[in-house]
């Protein structure tokens, strides 16, 4: 008998579509919700059912927990499952979830609480012997404090925002000059994305792995682990690789790090799905980072190696059951790896790159699972996360898996849209990555060298090219301009051949424009009208589709016409600001 007859998924694209399928060979059926924006999206198609929340922007649709509710309460859903994201690690919604009656498919809303703030889960894992990075357990207020701590610890160090996660709300600060800056931007982060701007200070670990363990455990007191997933291969602190086993664990790290997890799941009264995160460090050592009190993106691998449906142990803890197996019944069989097909443009600083997809099919064949959201037609939206689709392989060995991997990249056709398939590609055939090595600093490498292949021909090419060339107007006039400048070599190279064409004074106009290499939203502007800056000085920061982009000046000069406010709005190639060098603006921007 069914667990329950409906569960309605708070969420949308792949990860809906994923828990819907378990649901269905539960017997159970699936209600989706979705925005404005989503109206023809793949999940809504899916659903035995689909409730509109509202506008597209996910304040006003996907986070409108009432909304949410009253959805399930119109649709007859008995339990609400939230995914990932979103609404998933929010323990006011997930008490409202039971306050009205309804099963929450996650942890308890107190596990979610308390693993939530990192400060308190620092503090927690602390007392219950599990190993933490060094740092603070308690807020930091101030820029002293930050200094003080570098001094005590040594730099590099971490701020992070205590609500934060995947990245958002992280600043590495190198020197006590960095300090002031980058803790107003972790606390800005911090209240953007989890409205708490509480930070911490950590002592940042160089080139670690980034190494993790899924627990599960029920209301029975049962509490399992299903070993490591390696996620060391991110950029900006956002994965792009997973792989299960590790290159670096062997089975007696295994066993240790397995143990820390149950502690730290136990230390909480943790039910349900939920990842440990922590760093491996050079010398064996492993330190709690934070826990992910949800299915996590990556959990595919740990499914393809084990056997073990993660979403059907979710839904039957939820329903009170046992778990279905003990610790001494999981088995890991073989390797495998999970690519993150985004739509973003690694040569253009991975920057999300939503559109319509035009051509679409899906890699297919033995060990080969593709999660995805799309099909020919959809639309990639940009106010939401840009992964696309989960692209994951299984093998007897890595070396197999990373060559299943590579075929399956291979037949994967999206068209309409730039991805990732090419930069997965370009990296599994790496030497570093083929000796499963942490690979620090490919993923910048891969990036520039996919640029510079896209950058025109010339006596020389540059070594670290983000380019993208539009029109822009400035003073009523129109010009093309590149909007993240390449090396200077082709820079003076491509002036002087405009010189020679006779339009040298309108392009040397456009030099000096800082312009938006994306569209989205002004969080903070760095400078103010007349000041002297310096190349790669940041500007402003904008976000755009869930990440923090800062905008720098492409060389030395004065700020002038400076058009953008925090809160404003931002186009692909808007004007921000004039970066001008003396004795150039008049002469240049006078059309006469």
């Amino acid at each position: 008998m069914a667990p329950f007859d409906k569960v309605l998924v708070a969420n949308r694209g792949e990860i809906a579509i994923r828990v819907f399928r378990t649901l269905r060979e539960l017997g159970i059926g699936a209600v989706g919700v979705y925005s404005e924006a989503d109206r023809g999206s793949l999940h809504v198609v899916l659903a035995d059912e689909a409730y509109l929340l509202g506008p597209g922007p996910p304040g006003e649709s996907y986070l409108q927990q009432e909304r949410v509710l009253d959805a399930a309460r119109r649709s007859g859903a008995q339990a609400i499952h939230p995914g990932y994201g979103f609404l998933a690690e929010n323990a006011a919604f997930a008490r409202a979830v039971v306050d009205a009656g309804l099963a929450w498919i996650g942890p308890p809303p107190e596990a979610i609480e308390a693993m939530g703030s990192k400060v308190t889960a620092r503090r927690l894992m602390q007392e219950a012997g599990v190993p933490v990075i060094p740092g603070t357990t308690e807020p930091v207020e101030s820029v002293a404090e930050v200094v003080a701590l570098g001094e005590e610890h040594g730099w590099p160090l971490a701020i992070k925002a205590s609500a934060g996660g995947g990245g958002k709300g992280l600043k590495v600060v190198r020197s006590a000059g960095e300090a002031e800056r980058a803790l107003a931007s972790a606390r800005r982060e911090g209240e953007a994305y989890f409205a708490d701007a509480t930070v911490y200070v950590e002592r940042f670990l160089e080139d670690p792995r980034h190494v993790e363990v899924q627990v599960l455990a029920d209301a029975h007191g049962a509490v399992v682990h299903l070993g490591e997933r390696d996620c060391t291969i991110q950029r900006r602190h956002q994965k792009l690789v997973e792989e299960t086993p590790s290159p670096a664990v062997t089975p007696e790290v295994r066993e240790r790090i397995g143990a820390v997890a149950v502690d730290a799941a136990r230390a909480v009264g943790y039910s349900g799905a939920g990842t440990i995160e922590g760093l491996l460090d050079r010398e064996g050592n492993y330190f709690f980072l934070e826990m992910n009190t949800r299915i996590q993106v990556e959990h595919t691998i740990t499914e393809l190696v084990t056997g073990i449906d993660l979403v059907r142990e979710q839904v039957l803890v939820a329903a009170g059951q046992p778990l279905s197996f003990r610790q001494e019944d999981a088995r890991f069989s073989g390797h495998a790896i999970e690519c993150r097909i985004n739509a973003e443009n690694p040569a253009n600083g991975f920057l999300p790159a939503p559109g319509t997809i035009t051509a679409y099919r899906e890699p297919a064949g033995p060990g080969v699972r593709v999660d995805s959201g799309v099909t020919e037609g959809s639309e990639v939206v940009g106010l939401y996360d840009p992964l696309v689709a989960k692209l994951v392989v299984w093998d007897t060995d890595r070396e197999r898996a990373r060559r299943r991997m590579l075929r399956a990249l291979e037949e994967y056709v999206i068209e309409g849209v730039t991805t990732l398939v090419g930069f997965h590609r370009a990296l599994l055939e790496h030497p570093c990555f083929i000796a499963g090595a942490t690979c620090f600093g490919l993923v910048e490498t891969i990036a520039e060298q996919a640029g510079a292949a896209a950058a025109p021909a010339g006596p020389r090419a540059p070594t670290r090219v983000r380019e993208q060339v539009v029109g822009v107007e400035l003073d009523g006039r129109r010009f093309e301009v590149t909007l993240l400048r390449p090396e200077p070599p082709y820079a003076e190279l491509a002036r002087r051949r405009r010189e020679r064409a006779g339009d040298g004074r309108h392009h040397a106009a456009a030099r000096e424009a800082v312009v938006s290499p994306m569209q989205g939203t002004v969080l903070a502007v760095e400078v103010a009208e007349g000041d002297e800056v310096r190349e790669g000085q940041v500007i402003c920061v904008v976000e755009a589709m869930k990440m923090e982009n800062e905008i720098t000046a492409h060389r030395h000069g004065l700020v002038t016409a400076l058009s953008v406010a925090p809160g404003e709005p931002v186009t692909t190639g808007q004007v921000i600001c004039v970066v001008a060098q003396e004795g150039e603006a008049a002469a240049e921007l006078d059309p006469k």
